[in-house]
């Protein structure tokens, strides 16, 4: 069935369960995982023309961190349960590119993503990053709520 599954988390509460059931969905079937944590870069343009030049630097290097913890915390738990891992942190604007994105790259089978559960005006202003991979994967998706 699945052999490889790609995980992505974003540090949060829902995340992490979910990481924790794809985990020992992975044991049971002796697949490995793909663990992947996005650093969103920073999300306005910058106009140079208009005079807003903004060191970025220290922005990004939170985020790098953010984003390298959120994978560390996942690891554990798949070191914890002897399923084998892979780790990618990366760079992006939109976080459902680069889960897709990884997803091919590491020849995933399936990812395996939470979802907030958000409805109504919450769903509309703060979007969605499973329903984005749910619309533009190939890959099936399974959605952990």
């Amino acid at each position: 069935m699945f052999k490889k599954i790609l995980v992505p988390t974003d540090g949060s509460p829902i995340s992490e369960k979910s990481a924790m059931a794809a985990i020992e969905f992975a044991a049971i079937n002796k697949a490995s995982i793909v663990v992947l944590s996005v650093a969103q870069s920073y999300p306005y343009m910058l106009m140079p023309e208009a005079g807003a030049m903004l060191d970025l630097s220290l922005y990004e290097e939170a985020q790098d961190q953010t984003a390298q913890a959120n994978a560390t915390k996942i690891k554990i738990l798949a070191e914890k349960a002897k399923v084998d891992f892979e780790i990618v942190v990366t760079r992006g604007t939109h976080p459902y590119e680069e889960i897709i994105a990884t997803a091919n790259e590491k020849h995933c089978d399936v990812i395996w993503i939470a979802s907030h559960g958000r409805r109504g005006l919450d769903k509309l202003l703060l979007g969605s990053e499973t329903q984005r991979v749910l619309a533009h994967s190939v890959l099936p998706v399974v959605v952990y709520r």
